[in-house]
Parts: structure tokens; sequence; C-alpha cells
């Protein structure tokens, strides 16, 4: 994978959200956060994530949905269980991911990271494509934005351990770590 012009990942499906801004600085790019997100509950596939993300989630069509329907929130990426990956937003500009937080002193990430949801929950374990296409989407960001290294990757409950617990006790930070050590040795 490749960052192609526009702020686009080469490959990525593409989806555009309305739910996102200009950065206050586009240059500006310095962390990654992961997210999990199912929708509903448990269960994955389906159009709702889309939905979720693009303002038009039924709120009849699930009862769970009354209560997030009316939310205005996106991610840079999501990462379906297959490995397929969706872009809603370009990656020069802010998406709606991060909510109220802080790294490092830094509030309001939004500002200043990009938001990658893996389709799942944090009790079930992510699969070895959704961690190639991660590592592959990194791998490229990385090569685009001087900023993010390995050690500028968190979970969402890392930035907002008050409100999240994503991407849970199911993401494996260890075989991450090793898997983007590798690529960086080019032996992936």
């Amino acid at each position: 994978m490749k960052i192609i012009k526009n702020g686009l990942l080469e490959h990525a499906r593409q989806a555009e959200s309305p739910n996102s801004n200009a950065r206050p600085d586009e240059t500006d790019i310095s962390l990654i956060v992961i997210h999990c997100i199912s929708l509903p509950p448990g269960e994955f596939g389906g159009p709702w994530i889309d939905r979720l993300f693009d303002n038009t989630l039924p709120g009849d069509a699930h009862p769970y949905f009354q209560g997030i329907q009316s939310l205005r929130v996106s991610a840079h990426l999501l990462i379906r269980r297959d490995g397929s990956v969706t872009q809603y937003v370009p990656f020069h500009k802010r998406a709606w991911h991060a909510g109220i937080s802080c790294h490092e002193g830094r509030e309001n990430c939004n500002d200043f990271s990009i938001g990658i949801e893996l389709e799942g929950t944090e009790t079930t374990d992510y699969t070895p494509a959704q961690y190639d296409s991660l590592i592959s989407a990194i791998a490229a960001l990385a090569d685009t934005y001087p900023g993010i290294s390995t050690d500028r990757i968190v979970g969402h409950s890392e930035i907002a351990p008050a409100r999240k617990t994503d991407p849970g006790p199911s993401f494996d930070w260890v075989f991450l770590q090793q898997k983007l050590a590798q690529a960086k040795r080019g032996s992936l």
C-alpha cells in the first residue's frame, strides 16, 4: 500500500464521510489511534458501519441504532475482518474519531492523529488479514508522514481512558510491534 494523491490510500475503497473538517495544521500528523467497531455490536459485515459514518444509519433497523444514529463520527480507515480497507476521510483532513482525548499532554487528538477502525470487538480475536492490512497501512503512513513511528501508535483506550476501552484485550500489541519491526527491516 501507499498513499496516493489527495491523502488517499491506494487500493482502499473510498466512501467519503461528511464527518470531517480541516486540521489546524495538515503537516502535524503524528499519531495513529486504533479503534474497534461492530454494528450491531458483535455482528460483522453488512452496511451499518458505512451508514454510521455517512449519517444514514436507520434507527429502526436495530434497537442499538436508536442510541447512536444521531452521532456524527468518522474514521480515516476501516479494516474489515477479511482485510479489505475502506477510507472515509483523506489523511490530510481531520476525522472525528477520538472525541475528548489527550496524548502526552496534547488534547484534541483528532487534530494530529489518524483513526483506524478494526471491525471487531474488544473480546474477539482480530484476524490475520486485519493485521496484515493494518501493518501495510501503518507502513504507508510512516513513509508519508515523518511524525508517525512505531512508538506513536495507541489504542483509543490510551487517549480516552475514562470513556473508551477499545481495541481491547483481544488486540495483540506485541505481535503488531514485532511485525512492524520486521517490516522496517524489510523482512516482512
